[in-house]
């Protein structure tokens, strides 16, 4: 009996330069996909942050005009009774507490924004993972 095995030819110095090489690319690709998607979701929650921040401060603009003419009618009392300035400085006191809650939102939302931390972490072993070490 005669065994008739195909022998697969050693792979050359050339070829297995050429895939080491496109594997890498392909690990790195793939790590900036992973950064990419990682960073979306924090830029997201930063973005709702900032728009957060602007509505209070624009709220706040309000609120410091409102405050000027509750000034204003309380130098200029015109003996009619506390009902129209007192008014203006509810609507302020409203102002002031709207500004205050999207703060507080905005805060909340930007303490959200975070690194990409898988694609760092697995970027770390790629130095070891090309030295033929591996890690766990």
């Amino acid at each position: 009996m005669a065994s008739n095995q195909v022998h697969e030819p050693e792979p050359t110095i050339g070829r297995l330069v050429h895939d080491a090489t496109r594997d890498v690319s392909t690990l790195v690709q793939k790590e900036i996909q992973l950064a990419k998607s990682e960073l979306k979701v924090s830029v997201k929650a930063g973005g709702i942050g900032i728009g957060l921040f602007a509505a209070a401060g624009f709220i706040l603009v309000l609120a410091v005009i409102m405050l000027s003419v509750a000034f204003a009618y309380f130098i200029n009392w015109n003996g009619e009774g506390l009902a129209l300035h007192w008014a203006f400085l509810i609507v302020f006191g409203a102002y002031a507490l709207i500004a205050a809650l999207l703060g507080f939102l905005g805060v909340r939302s930007v303490k959200k924004v975070r690194a990409p931390e898988r694609a760092i972490e697995q970027g770390k072993g790629i130095p070891n993972a090309l030295k033929g070490k591996h890690t766990v």
